[in-house]
């Protein structure tokens, strides 16, 4: 089985070890992990024609895995990484299941309140932040129409005990964990 493995650690200065990692943790479970960065992109003299080519072979490699999982903890702010919600949309559209971990359980309206301050003049009975914009209310890990769509695609979204850093492997093998019981 083909795991497409979402997540910001591109970003990271040790990417391909992190992908290599992760990888090894799925060949230990009898998966094959598909990291973003297994892509052999000959860059362009563009990088507008680089990023949509690096988009477009990473939706490849989505279209042609089993399932994704994705690493949802907070990156550069309250929320996931951008690029792997789309990701975990992309996935949950064409059908396939999708799984999420994320190594900060505190709850996403808890995060925003510690981003973006609470709201001076509440509306009543409403949480607002300092711009006086509601924040959702539903004792989630992140944006409803996330854990909605991991809950739907029959997925599993794994939090880690305690906050851990950003790329702690120890949630995402908990996914695997998950995964080989139920293959």
């Amino acid at each position: 089985m083909k795991i497409y493995l979402a997540g910001p650690e591109v970003f990271a200065p040790d990417a391909i070890e992190l992908g290599a990692r992760k990888k090894s943790l799925c060949q230990h479970y009898g998966f094959e992990g598909i990291f973003p960065l297994d892509n052999e992109i000959t860059p362009s003299s563009s990088p507008v024609e680089t990023g949509l080519l690096i988009s477009r072979e990473n939706e490849r490699l989505i279209d042609d895995s089993d399932l994704v999982i994705a690493n949802l903890s907070p990156f550069r702010g309250a929320s996931a990484d951008v690029g792997t919600v789309y990701e975990l949309g992309l996935a949950r559209g064409l059908g396939k299941t999708i799984h999420g971990y994320s190594n900060d359980p505190e709850l996403y309206q808890d995060r925003l309140l510690s981003l973006c301050g609470p709201s001076a003049s509440q509306q009543a009975g409403t949480l607002c932040d300092r711009d006086g914009l509601k924040i959702e209310e539903f004792d989630l890990h992140d944006n409803l129409m996330i854990d909605g769509g991991i809950a739907a695609a029959g997925g599993h979204f794994v939090l880690a005990q305690k906050k851990a850093a950003i790329f702690s492997m120890t949630a995402f093998e908990e996914v695997l964990i998950r995964l080989s019981r139920s293959a």
